[in-house]
């Protein structure tokens, strides 16, 4: 553990410094003109809060992001991860590739303000409303991780959040939960071809990076090595198998890719009173679920190679992976709450937690 420790520091190291100018949490008191808060207070064993290495803002986030459009996409394989949204007439998408570099993407996504909280040791990419108690703010890489997992501080009040607990941790917002903004993740050939027209995030990022670097080694395939210590290690799955999970009344059940499955699957659930629809397509690398509409509709998959669209309706309205329609109609299906992470961080964060299966 010594070892692989020091090797997350000496990845980490290689950000920039941080910035000293932002106080930090232990300074209590009246923060930004906040209500006083117990620097002490922590919803979390504050024992188990590890210091990444490179400090507040040492892994800047992106404040100000540039988009290409698709043709113009020259700095992704096919095989790099995307995670992509709508909301109104804005797609945008979001690669692995440069978020692994700075974590955290503060953005204006049609009438919205989103923070895209992406952590490379979990896998888990968020989005997160940036409106709180009524402010607009954005949200900074904390350097601290909790169960390997990023935290977050919104810089409005310096509050510290856990990404994968959606809720604020320490500080004036202590309690609060986080209000999503459900992503999908896939491959860049997949939603290239799905949302040609949709914007991607660039690397004129205003930072020296080498996007094209991973920069954490054989950490995505080594299921022995976790760079930080974690509270349970569940054995039911693989530790970095990509697992899906659906949150109802912030309830999480588990959906796992399971490749050994068919290609191109929809599943039919209900959890927590919540009907689902997932659909799971391991050769188009992605897993989704939506709300089940009231309405007495039944579903089938597309199946068709030339078709962006995933899902056909028996009244004949087919919808893409956002569930989005395009016959005219304005029907929609809502993506439930959800996102993608490793297994051992799911397993470490909700034990217990129930895993779907046929």
């Amino acid at each position: 553990m010594k070892n692989l420790l020091y090797l997350a520091l000496l990845i980490l190291s290689s950000f920039a410094c941080s910035d000293d100018s932002n106080p930090g949490l232990s300074s209590g008191g009246n923060v930004n003109g906040n209500v006083n808060f117990d620097p002490e207070e922590w919803l979390i064993d504050k024992n188990l809060v590890f210091d990444g290495g490179p400090g507040r803002d040492g892994i800047p986030s992106i404040d100000f992001p540039n988009f290409s459009t698709v043709p113009n996409v020259d700095y992704l394989d096919d095989n790099d991860l995307v995670l992509g949204i709508r909301i109104g007439d804005d797609i945008k998408a979001y690669p692995h590739p440069i978020l692994d570099w700075h974590e955290i993407v503060n953005d204006q996504i049609g009438d919205q303000s989103v923070a895209l909280t992406y952590c490379p040791l979990t896998g888990t990419g968020i989005g997160w409303d940036r409106i709180i108690n009524g402010i607009e703010t954005t949200f900074g890489v904390s350097g601290l991780l909790y169960n390997s997992n990023l935290l977050p501080y919104d810089r409005a009040t310096q509050s510290t959040w856990s990404q994968q607990r959606l809720d604020c941790v320490n500080g004036a917002n202590i309690r609060m939960k986080a209000k999503l903004h459900p992503f999908v993740e896939t491959t860049w050939a997949t939603w290239s071809q799905y949302f040609p027209n949709s914007l991607v995030m660039n690397t004129e990022t205003g930072f020296s990076r080498n996007y094209s670097r991973y920069p954490y080694g054989d950490y995505r395939t080594n299921n022995s090595n976790i760079l930080f210590p974690v509270t349970i290690r569940d054995s039911r799955l693989p530790s970095k198998e990509r697992v899906l999970a659906v949150f109802v009344d912030g309830v999480p059940k588990a959906y796992p890719f399971n490749k050994d499955k068919a290609e191109l699957e929809l599943i039919s659930d209900s959890f927590q009173g919540q009907d689902l629809l997932i659909v799971r397509n391991t050769k188009k690398n992605y897993i989704i679920a939506f709300k089940t509409p009231t309405a007495s509709l039944s579903f089938e998959v597309v199946n068709a190679e030339d078709s962006n669209d995933i899902l056909l309706d028996s009244e004949g309205t087919s919808y893409d992976m956002l569930g989005f329609s395009h016959d005219g109609s304005l029907k929609r299906l809502i993506l439930a709450d959800q996102f993608i992470g490793f297994w051992f961080s799911w397993g470490t964060f909700y034990p217990n937690l129930e895993i779907y299966e046929q």
